[in-house]
């Protein structure tokens, strides 16, 4: 592995091997310690007041805040900076309702920027989705979650670190759960096929929306749907690594599968699935959800 990374060395030589072992241990003590997160009782005492956002959403025109009309799903998840993780969602053909970015699975209510960005609330940024599971099903926004991003690199996300970059999925209900700690298992068996990852392991956390009191907490209006805003910085963090997950045939609870079969074909993700830089360079607009999808 050492090779592959271009430090070739003599593994034939103890001379040669002992120098390049102590080489690799002085590289490891030179990196920076793995962000760690706040303890709730030192995190900040936060505010009562949420924070104030538009009332639609600008590039769909819907409702930025519930109640959500019959029927609609939620799903929160954090894969790195929330600007291309949330353009990401809102561009998804057929059932997205509404998007937004806030804070999420801290501790520190209704937080600000500053202050989740300060590692002292708890929180990583995150996205909102509403969704109509009569048009687009769960395991399809699960699919783009897991392709966006690297999963493998802990507290961070490509040039972005600290506990607010962490890669998370936060269930509402069982069945939820099941999807997604099983999505993890197969995609961590996809990437490392592949030999894809900062690691080897996925990192992700999947926790339960109902382990606190607000599991999102809404960002500043000035970040809810940032890159379609006009002067928007075209900045991304997050690192595809251009790996599919396993047909949901394969990794889906037999019970699940006729409930929560994906409505997007592969034809969708042929053409769409995520890339570096794909998202900043992609139409604001949702994908056509009849030729982009082939539907």
């Amino acid at each position: 592995q050492l090779k592959d990374a271009g430090m070739p060395f003599d593994d034939t030589n103890p001379n040669e091997c002992r120098k390049m072992l102590a080489q690799v241990a002085r590289m490891m003590q030179r990196r920076p310690a793995e962000p760690e997160m706040v303890a709730k009782e030192d995190a900040l005492p936060g505010r009562a007041t949420p924070m104030e956002v538009s009332s639609k959403h600008y590039v769909l025109g819907t409702p930025m805040r519930g109640p959500w009309p019959e029927g609609m799903r939620l799903m929160v998840f954090a894969n790195g900076c929330f600007w291309g993780s949330e353009k990401g969602a809102w561009r998804l053909p057929g059932g997205i309702y509404s998007t937004a970015v806030g804070y999420a699975a801290g501790y520190t209510p209704n937080p600000t920027y500053r202050e989740a960005c300060s590692g002292q609330s708890g929180h990583t940024e995150a996205v909102q989705v509403v969704y109509d599971p009569a048009k687009i099903s769960v395991v399809d926004i699960l699919r783009w979650f897991w392709e966006s991003h690297d999963p493998t690199q802990g507290m961070g996300q490509g040039n972005d670190r600290g506990t607010q970059y962490r890669s998370g999925l936060y269930y509402f209900d069982e069945e939820q759960k099941q999807l997604f700690e099983a999505s993890k298992i197969a995609y961590e068996k996809a990437l490392q096929a592949a030999g894809k990852g900062r690691s080897s392991a996925i990192t992700t956390e999947i926790q339960a929306a109902s382990d606190f009191p607000e599991i999102f907490y809404y960002a500043e209006d000035y970040h809810q749907q940032y890159l379609a805003k006009p002067g928007a910085r075209p900045y991304c963090s997050a690192e595809p690594l251009q790996v599919s997950l396993p047909p949901f045939e394969e990794w889906a609870p037999e019970e699940l599968k006729e409930k929560h079969r994906p409505f997007l074909p592969e034809s969708f993700w042929a053409k769409n699935a995520p890339k570096p830089h794909s998202v900043i360079r992609a139409s604001n607009e949702p994908i056509c959800s009849c030729a982009e999808t082939g539907a």
